[in-house]
């Protein structure tokens, strides 16, 4: 398996990438396979059962919607935010769907099932889609697996968590931190430049440059939105006020008279990202939606208050965050549904304190330092949002963890790249740490928080 930084960063809806992204995925695909084969012209009935976390928390992640909207052809990237709502509740209304936008059919309630108490083996996140003719005969019977940050496996991959997304060459490959260290000592090319020598492997300089500032754009009109929006609160039975408009104003006016704190910056960049993303909003997984809030919020801190902070620069630091995604990605897992918030929380901190530590002038070395430092402080972090919504305590650990992740790149920078835990070590106690949490802890909403504080 080689992974690209644009498949550990894509833009997608919220509030949930293996929740809400995931499940859109898998069922377009289904139908899209339907058509491919010439067989969606005979469907009659589409059934869709959810299990495990998904069955658990589907609710208050959408993953219903996002159900329905993929099977009618929405795709994440693209998909009206503004009107999602208005599909879904209109499919349910009618008790009937449109499959890939044209083949029309009946779609009623049970053919849309939650299980809150069942998995399937190979991973929490599973799906079953099946459709019949209107004779009653199957036609198609497909699993999938929402592996975490939108990445969507079928029943046929091997343990149903390595996405096996392409097998070109590349001029540097590495799957350990170890392995990326070394190439850059024997190349004498910073982590970043690594990165951009494997992307031109399937693109360009420039596509690979526009592609990545496309990202930043993305990430940057989701904090403008979160902070200039007129919604006083987020959908779902919490009702939880949000604050990046007040926060926004508060700063600016704070601006105005000659004073910046970067920390209260931070926290608005991330408030107001994931604040869009629990509304179900646009965003840039980073790697997952659930932590979508930190490499943003890190980036803005760069381009506000480093500098010389330029295009370049941000180029650099998605580059050199994805090459610490992809360690994640290989050796542990992104999904909370698997290994807790550690795996979306931490990773993202890592990422993010990595890329920062690149602009700053940091060393290959100091890098994998900064990386580390990110996750070894979120080892053990738990998932369990209140409600099973993507909002407590969701929303503020990514603000605190935006600012953990600038702490400990300005740490690193501090030192020589030099210290006893290896990134590697690091990620690999994050895997173990996962494998003995208990499943209540892992985004099913039946531990910690989420049965300590009561919906109302």
């Amino acid at each position: 398996m080689v992974l690209s930084a644009f498949d550990l960063f894509s833009v997608g809806i919220g509030p949930s990438s293996s929740h809400t992204v995931g499940p859109m995925r898998a069922a377009r695909r289904f139908v899209v396979g339907l058509d491919a084969d010439g067989l969606l012209s005979a469907v009659a009935r589409v059934r869709v059962e959810l299990f495990g976390s998904l069955g658990a928390t589907g609710h208050g992640h959408g993953s219903e919607k996002a159900v329905v909207l993929g099977l009618e052809g929405a795709e994440p990237e693209t998909v009206d935010t503004a009107t999602a709502d208005e599909r879904a509740a209109r499919v349910r209304s009618e008790a009937a769907i449109t499959l890939l936008g044209t083949r029309r059919i009946g779609f009623a309630e049970d053919d849309l099932v939650m299980h809150r108490r069942r998995s399937l083996p190979a991973h929490p996140n599973g799906m079953g889609f099946a459709a019949w003719d209107a004779s009653g005969a199957l036609v198609r019977e497909r699993v999938f697996y929402s592996v975490g940050g939108g990445f969507v496996v079928d029943e046929d991959a091997v343990g149903a968590d390595r996405v096996v997304v392409r097998e070109s060459a590349v001029p540097f490959p590495f799957t350990t931190g170890a392995e990326l260290l070394r190439h850059c000592a024997d190349s004498g090319l910073s982590i970043s430049d690594v990165m951009l020598a494997n992307e031109r492997v399937w693109r360009s300089e420039e596509e690979i440059r526009s592609g990545l500032l496309a990202l930043w754009h993305t990430m940057q009109e989701c904090v403008r939105a979160g902070c200039t929006t007129t919604e006083t609160t987020l959908p779902g039975g919490l009702r939880v006020p949000r604050r990046a408009p007040k926060l926004f104003a508060a700063l600016a006016a704070e601006h105005e008279a000659g004073e910046d704190n970067p920390t209260e910056w931070v926290n608005l960049f991330a408030l107001a990202v994931n604040e869009e993303n629990a509304s179900g909003g646009r965003i840039v997984t980073a790697p997952t939606n659930g932590a979508a809030g930190i490499v943003p919020a890190v980036l803005h801190y760069y381009e506000r208050f480093v500098p010389g902070a330029d295009d370049d620069g941000v180029v650099r630091f998605l580059l050199a965050a994805a090459a610490v995604g992809i360690l994640f990605k290989e050796n542990a897992s992104i999904s909370g549904a698997e290994v807790g918030c550690q795996g979306e929380v931490g990773s993202a901190c890592s990422m993010a304190a990595g890329g920062l530590c690149e602009v700053l002038g940091g060393t290959p070395g100091q890098v994998e330092n900064a990386a580390e430092i990110g996750i070894e402080h979120n080892l053990g972090l738990t998932c369990d949002p209140v409600g099973g919504l993507v909002q407590i305590p969701c929303i503020e650990r990514n603000a605190i963890a935006s600012n953990t992740a600038v702490n400990a790149a300005r740490m690193a920078l501090r030192g020589d790249g030099v210290h006893t835990v290896s990134l590697d070590k690091a990620i690999k106690t994050m895997r173990e740490t996962g494998a003995d949490m208990k499943v209540k802890y892992k985004e099913t909403s039946r531990g910690g928080l989420a049965v300590n504080v009561i919906e109302c």
